[in-house]
Parts: structure tokens; sequence; C-alpha cells
């Protein structure tokens, strides 16, 4: 049987020096809100493989497991 999965949508604009708190442990988790209205919060270590020099930016997807854990955070746009 194959186990449920719940994915949240929504965008994001961190600029380079914002990231900064985040990578220096200074800020944990990041609140943003779902394209739906939905209040999401995830651990920012999550973000690090979509760093760029200019930040973060773009569209992205988290798949939540039945217990509301994040598998996996991908991005779409």
């Amino acid at each position: 049987m194959r186990e449920k999965t719940n994915r949240i949508r929504f965008s994001l604009s961190i600029s380079s020096d914002m990231y900064l708190s985040y990578y220096r442990g200074e800020a944990e988790y990041v609140f943003t809100r779902s394209h739906e209205g939905k209040s999401v919060k995830f651990p920012a270590r999550y973000l690090r493989k979509f760093v760029t020099h200019e930040g973060i930016s773009g569209e992205f997807e988290i798949e939540f497991d039945h217990n509301n854990r994040l598998k996996d955070m991908r991005r779409i746009r």
C-alpha cells in the first residue's frame, strides 16, 4: 500500500544577505504561506541546495508524510 503524502506549494524570495541569518543559525525555521493561504514552517537547512549568489527565489513544493514530516522539497520554477 502506498503511503499518503501531502504537498504544499509556495513562493519564496530571500536575498543573499537575509539568507545569511539562516546559514549562521540565527534563524532556524522559515515561515511562509502556501498558495492556498496555509501557514508553512520548515527547517531553513532544506533551502541550502537552492541558494545562489542572489539568494533564493522561485516557486517550491514541499512533500510531507502522513505525520506531517518533510519528505522532500523541490523547486518548481
